[in-house]
């Protein structure tokens, strides 16, 4: 992350808790952003598309599950991501803004790497490389691969709204397009 992304998130951090909720802290939404990805991508990849009605907007939900009706099973299977098996997390991009009702909305894009052992080919589609790790001797041979997700979270934050946090957004480079 460049220095000025890195400033600009943390004056929308200072704004959140000033404006909107005074106990918000990033380092307890990323917790709580990583655990809701792994819940997310392991019913993604069950193809349990009924159990996130209560976690992802009904737009990407009905996305999904187009999409999801398409993918090979190996991409399926990569989907799925352990919360031990997330490496590193990063915000992407944070918003405020308003509609024109005057409903207060903020939305945090959350970028996720972790490893999966599905079996996916050296190249897939849109011939992009994906990452592989061996890990083990000769005879304990275990490859993993390095993947990507984005995850945009949303919440409103207009008086009398619900307190949670909607996915608006899922992006598996790769395997979901």
């Amino acid at each position: 992350t460049s220095p000025i992304a890195w400033l600009r998130t943390r004056f929308y951090y200072l704004l959140i808790r000033l404006y909107f909720d005074q106990e918000f802290s990033i380092e307890e939404f990323t917790r709580g952003a990583k655990q809701a990805f792994s819940v997310v991508s392991k019913l993604l990849s069950q193809r349990k598309l009924d159990l996130l009605e209560e976690l992802v907007s009904a737009e990407v939900l009905q996305v999904l599950k187009e999409k999801i009706s398409l993918l090979p099973d190996s991409h399926r299977d990569a989907l799925a991501a352990d919360i031990d098996a997330i490496m590193y997390t990063t915000e992407g991009d944070v918003r405020i803004y308003y509609d024109d009702d005057g409903i207060k909305f903020v939305s945090i894009l959350m970028c996720f790497w972790y490893l999966n052992g599905a079996n996916l080919p050296d190249e897939v589609p849109g011939e992009a490389k994906v990452f592989q790790i061996v890990f083990g001797d000769e005879n304990t041979k275990e490859k993993k691969h390095l993947l990507t997700a984005n995850y945009e979270f949303q919440r409103e934050f207009t008086e009398g709204a619900k307190p949670d946090w909607t996915i608006t957004r899922i992006e598996h480079p790769r395997l979901l397009e």
